[in-house]
């Protein structure tokens, strides 16, 4: 069944595409909910008049897109979890973590336009933020022990110690 989305929906397609959806799905959720209609003839020559009018619109909306884009590319999330151990953190790092974090460094952003699998251990994973259609971010995220950088820091003084005992002598 070929449905014409009217919002963007996450790993299905986004707002004006038309995309082929299992019957029951487009009949029983997409279009009670009024985020599809039926990819009729007549539908599809509204759809493709609407976007001739709407193309400079929706090159500005590309261009902010991008802009938000350049802006997070050169970000890299570091999220410390309370980890066991073994190494598996208490809970999850998901995408509502990711969101928060990228909060707090000045970028809002809402979770629903991330992707990423749960995360359950300590390591460097990645998170995608899909701003608009073509215009997708990989952001690195780095999930370590709450506890690990008070034992590196602890560390690095003994090594100091053992420097200046061997120049001293």
């Amino acid at each position: 069944m070929e449905v014409i989305l009217l919002e963007d929906i996450i790993g299905l397609g986004y707002k004006n595409e038309i995309v082929n959806v299992k019957a029951g799905y487009g009949r029983n959720y997409l279009i009670p909910q009024g985020k599809g209609i039926i990819a009729s003839a007549s539908a599809k020559k509204q759809l493709a008049e609407n976007l001739k009018q709407q193309a400079h619109k929706l090159a500005t909306l590309k261009a902010e897109a991008e802009k938000k884009a350049e802006a997070l590319k050169d970000v890299v999330l570091v999220i410390s979890a309370k980890v066991s151990a073994t190494g598996v953190t208490y809970g999850s790092v998901n995408a509502a973590t990711v969101a928060d974090e990228l909060k707090k460094k000045g970028f809002d952003i809402d979770r629903k336009i991330i992707t990423m699998h749960d995360i359950k251990k300590v390591g460097d994973f990645e998170a995608t933020v899909h701003f608009y259609k073509d215009v997708e971010v990989k952001v690195p995220v780095q999930v370590v022990a709450e506890n690990a950088p008070v034992a590196e820091a602890a560390e690095a003084p003994a090594e100091e110690v053992k420097a200046e005992e061997t120049a001293a002598e």
